[in-house]
C-alpha cells in the first residue's frame, strides 16, 4: 500500500469522524429535549447522557445500517477511499446547510443520495430493489409515526384511564420491546445478533411452544410487568415525578436507538475500506463511529437542547411522550431491517399525530409542506453533488 493510499485513508477517516460528530451534535438531541423542557434534568447532564446512550447504541446496534449504506446502495463497484470522502463531505455539507438555514435536513437522505451519486460516478449500477425497499419504508414512516403518536396521545388523554395506569402501560410496552431488541454483543445460535430475552434462555434447554421460545416470552413478560409495577408505584406517590422519570427513561432508550440507527450514515461509506481493504472487524468501525457521536453529543448537544427543549415545553409532557414513543419503535424496526432513517421525519410526524389527538396538528401546514419539499430536494441534489464532487476530486488529484 502506497503513501498516497494511506493519505486517502486519512482523509476518509477524518471525513467519517466529522460526519459522526455532526450526527452526535444534531441528530441525537431530540430524545432528551422533552425532559429538559419539563425541567426533569439539567441541560449539561442531558447532553452527557445523550453521548453515553447514543454511543452505546452505535456500538451495539449500528452494524446492519452501516452495511446497507456501505454495500447495498450501488452495484458492481466498491466505494474507494476517495469516493467515501466525497460522499461524507457531501452529506456533512448538507447537514451544515440545514443547521445554518434552520431547515431540517434528514441525514439519512443526504447520505443515501451522496453514496448513490459517488457510486454512479464510479461506474456502478443502481440497486433498484434496495431503492424500492427504502422508498416504501420512508413513505410509510410519517403515517406509522403519526398513527402511533395519535394512539398514544389518545390513551394519555382518556378520562376513563388514569394516568397512573396509562403511563405505566406505555412503560410496559417499551420495556417488553427493550427485552427483544437485537444487540451485537449478545450471541444467538439462530441469528447474527441476540437479545436480552434470547440470552436469558442460552444457559438452559429452553422449551418452545408453537415455535416460540418459552423463556424468551417469560423474560419479556417480566420486563413488562416489572416496568409497569415500578412506574405505577412511583406515580401513585407523585404523578408528576413519575411522568418526569418516564420521560428520562424514554429519552434514554430513544437516544440509544438513535445512535444505533444513525452511526451507519457515518461508517457505511467506510465499510469497503475498513472491512474489505484493511481487513478490520466490524466492531472497530462501529467504535470509530461511536467515538465521533460521543464527542459530537458532548460538544454540540447542549446548544441544540436549549433550543429544541423550548418547542417541547410548549408541546407539554404528555404530547412529548406521544412523539417519542414512535421514535423508539420505528428506529428499532429500521435497525432490524437495516434501513437508514431520518429522526426528523419520525419526530415531526409524531408531533403532528400527537397534536391531532388534541384537535390540532401543532405544526402549520406551510411548515409541513416546506419540510417535505426540502426532504425531496435533499435526496435528489445530494445525488448530483456527490456525483460531481467525486469527479472534481478525481480530476484535481488525478487518482480514484
Amino acid at each position: 500500500m502506497t503513501a498516497t493510499f494511506w493519505a486517502l485513508v486519512g482523509f476518509a477517516a477524518l471525513a467519517g469522524l466529522f460526519m459522526a460528530w455532526a450526527l452526535g451534535a444534531n441528530s441525537n438531541s431530540p430524545p432528551f429535549a422533552p425532559a429538559v423542557g419539563a425541567n426533569a434534568i439539567p441541560t449539561m447532564r442531558a447532553a452527557f447522557l445523550i453521548g453515553i446512550f447514543a454511543a452505546l447504541g452505535a456500538l451495539t446496534q449500528g452494524g446492519s445500517i452501516s452495511e446497507t449504506v456501505g454495500t447495498s446502495l450501488i452495484g458492481g463497484v466498491g466505494i474507494t477511499p476517495l469516493a467515501a470522502t466525497a460522499a461524507l463531505l457531501t452529506a456533512a455539507t448538507f447537514m451544515a446547510i440545514g443547521v445554518y438555514t434552520g431547515y431540517p435536513i434528514p441525514a439519512a437522505f443526504a447520505t443515501t443520495g451522496a453514496i448513490v451519486g459517488v457510486g454512479l460516478s464510479l461506474g456502478g449500477a443502481p440497486a433498484w430493489d434496495t431503492y424500492q425497499r427504502l422508498g416504501l419504508f420512508w413513505l410509510a414512516v410519517p403515517f406509522m409515526s403519526a398513527s402511533v403518536a395519535y394512539v398514544t396521545a389518545t390513551l394519555l388523554r382518556r378520562d376513563d384511564v388514569s394516568e397512573a395506569v396509562g403511563v405505566p402501560l406505555l412503560a410496559a410496552v417499551v420495556a417488553g420491546i427493550v427485552a427483544n431488541i437485537r444487540l451485537g454483543i449478545i450471541p444467538d445460535p439462530n441469528a447474527d445478533q441476540g437479545s436480552l430475552a434470547v440470552a436469558a434462555g442460552l444457559p438452559f434447554d429452553s422449551p418452545t411452544v408453537a415455535g416460540v421460545d418459552a423463556i424468551a416470552v417469560l423474560t419479556t413478560l417480566l420486563f413488562a410487568v416489572g416496568a409497569f409495577w415500578y412506574l405505577r408505584r412511583r406515580m401513585l406517590e407523585d404523578i408528576d415525578a413519575g411522568i418526569r422519570m418516564f420521560l428520562l427513561v424514554l429519552g434514554s432508550v430513544v437516544a440509544f436507538s438513535s445512535g444505533g440507527s444513525q452511526v451507519g450514515l457515518a461508517t457505511g461509506p467506510l465499510e469497503n475500506l475498513v472491512r474489505g481493504e484493511l481487513g478490520l472487524p466490524a466492531i472497530a468501525l462501529l467504535a470509530f463511529g461511536a467515538t465521533g457521536i460521543l464527542a459530537g453529543a458532548w460538544m454540540g448537544a447542549p446548544r441544540l437542547l436549549q433550543a429544541t427543549s423550548r418547542e417541547y415545553a410548549q408541546l407539554g409532557v404528555r404530547r412529548s411522550i406521544a412523539a417519542l414513543v414512535p421514535g423508539f419503535l420505528i428506529a428499532q424496526l429500521a435497525i432490524t431491517l437495516g434501513i437508514p432513517i431520518s429522526f426528523n421525519n419520525i419526530i415531526i410526524s409524531g408531533v403532528i399525530g400527537g397534536g391531532l389527538a388534541g384537535g390540532s396538528a401543532g405544526v402549520s401546514r406551510e411548515k409541513i409542506i416546506r419540510t417535505v419539499v426540502f426532504w425531496f430536494i435533499t435526496l435528489g441534489s445530494s445525488v448530483a453533488v456527490g456525483f460531481g464532487l467525486y469527479r472534481l476530486l478525481t480530476t484535481a488529484i488525478g487518482i480514484q
